[in-house]
């Protein structure tokens, strides 16, 4: 393992570091968000037309998406994005928010995505503390951060960043990053379970699916990496968060009762802020349990 020592001993360029490196991970973290969606779809599709025994001329053929090719190109007019329009919220500024082509209107997001994956990281290690547990957990705010958007997006959250997330838990765990092993297994057991449970007694009493398997899964990942010890509180932020978020899009924008609302961001944010302040809200909980 390289000695980060004096990377670690130098606030200024710890935290340059950080900036400047997330704000490329948010970069790549926009062509996941996008790109991996329709991965899926490409593999889901392929794995029914195999299932169907479809001949090969009735299989529909397209170009296969990978994170890596086809390059990016814009989508009005087919310009292939160079490296200098790629500079993670630099490019984005220096262009106007428009393609270098066709002029055609850049969404946002991307340059957002950029910077709030970087404000992130710069957070983590700050409330952290310049160590290398801190350095690790950054994995885990990106994760959060590209579930989020792709729940948001497809109401997906998908098992290639979810297991591997709860895998890394356990594994950086076990050498007691942040807690014991003990505490990360049964946080991802106790995860998984507690919203499994509650998928299937919601599905028993009213037949309808109330929650994705993804759920389970992220739970279970958030408690690898947190321990069993601050789930309730998990559960609780996101339940709260989601209920308000849930009451005012029926409220204000007639978001209908039908309409899915997806869980995994509220999940996320709750596990960001478990990681962020888990001590303190440990010590608040206890308090008020009299323990």
């Amino acid at each position: 393992m390289p000695n980060l020592a004096p990377l670690l001993d130098t606030p200024w360029l710890l935290y340059t570091v950080v900036t400047l490196f997330s704000l490329c991970i948010g970069s790549f973290l926009n062509v996941v968000i996008l790109r991996l969606p329709k991965m899926m779809q490409q593999d889901w599709r392929c794995q029914c037309e195999e299932f169907l025994e479809l001949p090969e001329g009735q299989r529909k053929e397209e170009e296969r998406i990978t994170l890596s090719s086809p390059a990016s190109t814009c989508p009005s007019c087919g310009h292939k994005i160079r490296a200098w329009e790629n500079i993670p919220v630099i490019s984005y500024l220096v262009l106007g928010g428009r393609c270098a082509s066709c002029k055609t209107r850049i969404s946002p997001r991307y340059p957002m995505i950029e910077a709030v994956t970087a404000l992130f990281s710069v957070v983590t290690v700050f409330v952290m503390g310049p160590t290398e547990a801190a350095l690790w957990a950054l994995v885990l705010v990106w994760g959060l951060i590209a579930l989020t958007v792709i729940d948001f997006d497809t109401q997906l959250l998908p098992d290639s960043i979810t297991l591997p997330l709860m895998w890394l838990g356990l594994i950086l765990n076990y050498f007691g990053l942040l807690t014991d092993f003990n505490s990360a297994f049964w946080g991802a057991v106790a995860g998984y379970l507690s919203l499994w449970s509650v998928y299937w007694l919601f599905k028993l009493v009213t037949g309808k699916e109330g929650m994705g398997h993804g759920d389970f899964k992220l739970l279970a990942a958030l408690g690898a990496w947190l321990g069993w010890q601050l789930l309730p509180a998990v559960i609780l932020l996101s339940s709260i968060v989601g209920a308000v978020v849930g009451i005012s899009l029926m409220v204000f924008r007639k978001h209908g009762r039908e309409v899915p609302i997806p869980f995994g961001p509220y999940l996320a944010a709750a596990g960001l802020l478990c990681l962020w302040f888990g001590a303190e809200i440990l010590a608040a909980w206890y308090g008020y349990l009299g323990v």
